[in-house]
C-alpha cells in the first residue's frame, strides 16, 4: 500500500515534491529485490515468533470450539428443563445428584484467507519500535494459521496457497510465502469464495477512496472481512523535529519538510480522521476492525484477531474487536 510520503505528507502540502526518475525507478526495483529476500531471510524467526504467539493464545483460550453436531467430545454441561431425557449422560450425571448432557464439538470448518500486505511501505520502523510493520504483519498471519489449524479450519493465502486443513498450515505458509517474491498489497476478489472469511493486516494507507473502493469489491464476493490495522508508533504522533525526507519505496517519490514541527497538529487531524474514516467504513459493512501499534505485544492483535473471527461465541467487548481504545 501507498507510504506516509504518498498520503499524509503529500496531501497535506508539507513540502516540495520530487517525482522519481529513471534511476530512482531502478532503485525502487533493487530495493524490492532485496526486500523479498529479507523476508525470506527472516522467515525462520518469524515462524517461530509466530508459534509462540500462537502457544500463549492457545493456552487461554478456546477459540472457534463451540458446541455442535460433531462426533467429538467437547465438555458436560448442566441439564436444562425442557430437554428430552434422551440428551442425559447418566453415566455422569450418576457421580452426583445433577443431572448433565454430553454435548460434542461443533465440526463446520469454515475457510479463513489470510491477506498481509506485504508491500515494500510496509517494510519499515522507527526508533519507537523494535519491528517492521511487516514482520509484524506476517508474525499475526502465521500466528492465527497456527490458531485456525487447530482448529481444523482451512486456511489460504490468495496468490500464495490454496486452502487447506493440515496440523501444520502455518510452517507450509511460510515456506510458500518465502518462496513468491511479488508482494502485493491487495488480493484479488475473484479468488475469495463466498460465505468464506478474509483477514487483511496492512497499515491501509493508501488514499480512502481507493481503500473503500477495493474492500467493497472484496466483500461484493460474499465474503467477511476482518481488518487489522498495523501502524508504527511512529506514524501517529510524528515525534521529529527540524528538516524531514520522506522517501516513498513503492514509486521513488520524495517529500521534504522543512520544519516537521511545524505540521505536527495538521498531521494528527489527518491521521485521526483516516482512522476514524477506515473505523466508519467497517462499520457500514459489518465488519470487524483491530487496530496495533507494533510497539505493543504482537500476542495483543493475534487475541483480537482471533475472537473477531469467533464473533459473539468468545464474548468480548463490540468496542475491542473494532480496534477502539477507552
Amino acid at each position: 500500500m501507498a507510504t506516509l510520503a504518498a498520503t499524509l505528507a503529500a496531501r497535506l502540502g508539507l513540502g516540495p515534491r520530487a517525482t522519481a526518475t529513471g534511476e530512482g525507478a531502478a532503485v525502487v526495483d533493487t530495493a524490492r529485490l532485496i526486500a523479498a529476500r529479507s523476508l525470506a531471510a527472516a522467515m525462520p524467526d518469524l515462524l517461530v515468533e509466530a508459534n509462540r504467539v500462537a502457544a500463549t493464545v492457545a493456552a487461554g483460550w478456546h477459540g472457534r470450539r463451540r458446541a455442535g453436531s460433531g462426533e467429538a467430545f467437547w465438555q458436560y454441561r448442566p441439564f436444562a428443563n425442557g430437554e428430552p431425557a434422551s440428551a442425559v449422560d447418566w453415566r455422569r450425571s450418576a457421580r452426583d445428584d445433577q443431572l448433565y448432557v454430553r454435548e460434542r464439538e461443533w465440526e463446520a470448518a469454515h475457510t479463513v484467507w489470510l491477506a498481509p500486505d506485504l508491500s515494500p511501505s510496509m517494510d519499515w520502523r522507527s526508533d519507537l519500535a523494535t519491528v517492521t510493520k511487516r514482520d509484524r504483519a506476517v508474525v499475526l498471519t502465521l500466528a492465527l494459521a497456527d490458531l485456525l489449524a487447530r482448529a481444523g479450519e482451512r486456511v489460504g493465502m490468495p496468490g500464495v496457497m490454496r486452502p487447506i486443513t493440515h496440523r501444520r498450515a502455518a510452517e507450509r505458509l511460510a515456506m510458500a510465502l518465502a518462496a513468491r517474491t511479488e508482494r502485493l498489497a491487495w488480493p484479488e476478489p475473484g479468488e475469495i469464495g463466498r460465505f468464506s472469511e478474509l483477514v487483511l493486516i496492512g497499515d491501509f494507507l493508501d488514499d480512502f477512496d481507493t481503500i473503500e473502493t477495493r474492500l467493497t469489491a472484496l466483500a461484493g464476493g460474499g465474503a467477511r472481512l476482518h481488518l487489522a490495522r498495523i501502524h508504527d508508533p511512529a506514524e501517529a504522533t510524528l515525534p521529529f523535529l527540524g528538516h524531514l525526507e520522506f522517501r516513498d519505496p513503492e514509486s521513488g517519490a520524495v517529500v521534504r519538510v522543512p520544519r516537521t514541527e511545524s505540521v505536527k497538529a495538521a498531521w494528527t487531524a489527518r491521521w485521526r480522521a483516516h482512522g476514524a474514516a477506515l473505523a466508519d467504513l467497517a462499520r457500514r459493512g459489518g465488519w470487524t476492525l483491530v487496530g496495533h501499534a507494533t510497539d505493543r505485544a504482537a500476542v495483543e492483535a493475534a487475541l483480537a484477531l482471533h475472537a473477531s473471527l469467533g464473533g459473539d461465541h468468545h464474548g468480548l467487548p463490540a468496542a475491542k474487536l473494532r480496534g477502539e481504545t477507552p
